[in-house]
Order: C-alpha cells, then sequence, then structure tokens
C-alpha cells in the first residue's frame, strides 16, 4: 500500500492542483507578459504531469518504454481536456482548445525526454532510475 501511494499520491496531488488553479476565477499576475507566463504555466504543468505519470506507471509494473510513452502522454492529455472542460463552469473563464494543445506540448516534451534518457541508460548500462 505504501508503495502504490508512493507512486500515485504525486499523481494525484499535482492533479489536484492543476484542478485547484483552474478553479480560480482570474489568475491574472498584472504583469505585462501575462498571456506568455499563463502559456509557460501550462506547458511546465502538464509536463511534471506526465513526468509523474511516467514514474507511477514504470513502478507499478513492467512496461516497454514505448508504453509509458504512450500511457503518460494519453492521460495527461485527457486530464488537460477535462481541466478546460471544468473551467467552463468556473466564472470568467472558459474552455480552450489551445490550451489543450499547449498542455499536449509540455506533456509530449517531458515523455520524449524520459523515453529518451530511459533508452540512453539502458544503452549504455547505466542504473535506470
Amino acid at each position: 500500500m505504501k508503495r502504490i501511494a508512493s507512486l500515485w499520491g504525486p499523481v494525484l496531488v499535482w492533479a489536484g492542483l492543476i484542478f485547484y488553479l483552474s478553479s480560480i476565477p482570474d489568475l491574472s499576475s498584472g504583469l505585462k507578459e501575462d498571456f506568455l507566463l499563463r502559456k509557460c504555466a501550462h506547458v511546465v504543468e502538464f509536463a511534471v504531469f506526465a513526468g509523474f505519470l511516467w514514474r507511477a506507471f514504470r513502478g507499478s509494473r513492467p512496461l516497454p518504454v514505448r508504453a509509458l510513452a504512450v500511457l503518460s502522454f494519453f492521460l495527461a492529455v485527457l486530464y488537460a481536456a477535462s481541466d478546460e472542460w471544468h473551467q467552463s463552469f468556473v466564472p470568467g473563464r472558459g474552455p480552450s482548445v489551445r490550451d489543450v494543445m499547449i498542455d499536449s506540448v509540455g506533456a509530449l516534451a517531458a515523455c520524449v525526454f524520459l523515453w529518451w534518457r530511459t533508452s540512453h541508460e539502458k544503452s549504455h548500462g547505466l542504473p535506470v532510475v
């Protein structure tokens, strides 16, 4: 049970944080660069989410690297879409296909990096962390 909590706890906590942030009616920082900051935050938050998913799947059962990448990416994008749907119920917020695409870029970047790192470590006989 502890192992499951240590693997899937970060996924649930991060998903909860994303949900909480999406529940805030106005997340404006007040800075002139606010739009760029918010879009960069989308990339980072879903890169981290995909990374947590990768870690949880990898620790739960042995899977090929391709399966880790596909599962992590697919679930991160699915959550991004559900997050945008959630925002349609928040006053002052609304759903955005563009944001799902931006979130997908973050998830894809994380999955590509983790795929490369895992393949690189295996091919050089290094311990896979």
